[in-house]
């Protein structure tokens, strides 16, 4: 093999160039996602100190952020087969700008903040070295590529510039270069998305939502974990084990309907209104499965005849809905799968009301009424799919 053809020294090159590409993730894009883990704990933990209005706007906004950061370098290297040399330095730098968000995230409405931004702004910087390092290499693609190289380099400079302004406005000025960011794949006489070299590999990128996908809901058995531990599993009662039992059978089955309605699930067309949707669909749902990790981390908090505590049921019981909620919106944008014909909109919007119901009913009874409410609205995603479809293969 000569060297210019080894994945070592192999200049990035488009998917539609390639005779054979596989859908697999590099593992520097799993060692990416590895940082992930520990930025979506920290929000985590942010969010179980933060539990007000304030609090909550800054858990989203600050995960937005991450998630972008980690899907819009993970578009890249769906567009882009990279890895050689130059592609691992650039992924390094990248590693280490997420550490420092990371750092960052415990003291952000302080002095964590202009870390975070700095480093969010670095991170941008380097999405911009990608795209020009695939535009030399790549003519096809050069007007693609400037775009994207020119919009991530003036982002990356209006991103730093919110590390040093005064608080609250920096965090209006960050969430403004946020929105801004989006324009040029929302307006359509400027959106990148109107160049056909733009267009990932789906089963590419499917496979990295569902890897994310993963993570997120892995945080919720790490905080049910962590947040035993703390108090002691030798100190409580049994039914503060039950509970626990409970929060993790919760995750699991969350992991469960994802996996088989949508996991893995490639859209079934490249229009831009299919693509965005699938895109917004997946950061609302992990967005909401941050949410249900922590607000179930209040099991072991808890017996089974006290109240859930109100403002951890808030966010369980509405990161719920909207998790089933962009689950049945991405039921709408991917290739029809067979499980689709039994998790029908019935049952969708039964779990997303019966959910939202729960909210007000929560403090004003025990704990394992409120656990049987918010249960079935979650295990009756799953029970109801199932019992039709083997209804249905009995007679088959």
């Amino acid at each position: 093999m000569a060297l210019h053809d080894h994945p070592m020294w192999r200049k990035p090159q488009h998917h539609h160039e390639l005779d054979h590409t596989h859908e697999h993730v590099h593992w520097t894009e799993l060692f990416y996602d590895l940082i992930h883990v520990v930025t979506i704990f920290q929000l985590g933990n942010y969010l179980s100190h933060h539990l007000d209005v304030q609090g909550f706007l800054v858990f989203a906004g600050v995960f937005v952020a991450l998630w972008y950061a980690w899907g819009e370098l993970s578009l890249f290297n769906s567009i882009y087969v990279s890895t050689d040399v130059w592609h691992r330095v650039i992924m390094s730098v990248m590693i280490c700008t997420l550490m420092f968000m990371a750092a960052a995230i415990p003291a952000i409405e302080g002095g964590g903040w202009m870390f975070f931004a700095l480093g969010f702004a670095a991170n941008r910087a380097m999405l911009a070295a990608l795209y020009l390092r695939a535009r030399r290499v790549n003519a096809s693609s050069h007007s693609m590529c400037s775009e994207q190289a020119r919009n991530f380099a003036i982002f990356a400079v209006l991103f730093a510039i919110t590390a040093f302004l005064p608080k609250p406005f920096a965090f209006w000025a960050f969430a403004a270069v946020m929105v801004a960011t989006q324009l040029p794949y929302m307006i359509p006489e400027v959106s990148v998305l109107r160049f056909d070299r733009f267009i990932p590999r789906a089963g590419h990128m499917a496979e990295r939502f569902a890897l994310l996908t993963l993570i997120v809901l892995g945080e919720g058995f790490f905080k049910l974990v962590v947040t035993l531990s703390e108090k002691g599993i030798y100190k409580v009662s049994p039914d503060v084990l039950v509970n626990f039992v409970i929060g993790g059978v919760s995750m699991f089955v969350m992991c469960w309907i994802y996996f088989d309605f949508v996991g893995n699930g490639k859209p079934k067309d490249n229009r831009p209104s299919t693509l965005i949707t699938w895109w917004l669909s997946h950061l609302s749902l992990m967005l909401c499965g941050v949410m249900v990790g922590v607000a179930l981390a209040a099991e072991v908090k808890v017996g089974f005849w006290a109240p859930y505590p109100t403002k951890y049921a808030a966010i369980g019981c509405f990161g719920l809905a909207g998790y089933i909620a962009m689950l049945w919106a991405l039921q709408h944008v991917i290739e029809h799968r067979v499980a689709s014909e039994f998790g029908r909109g019935d049952v969708r919007l039964f779990g997303i009301a019966l959910a939202i119901t729960t909210f007000f009913i929560v403090p004003h009874v025990p704990a394992i009424v409120g656990n049987l409410l918010w249960g079935t609205a979650l295990f009756s995603q799953i029970i109801i799919p199932v019992t039709r479809a083997w209804l249905r293969f009995r007679h088959e």
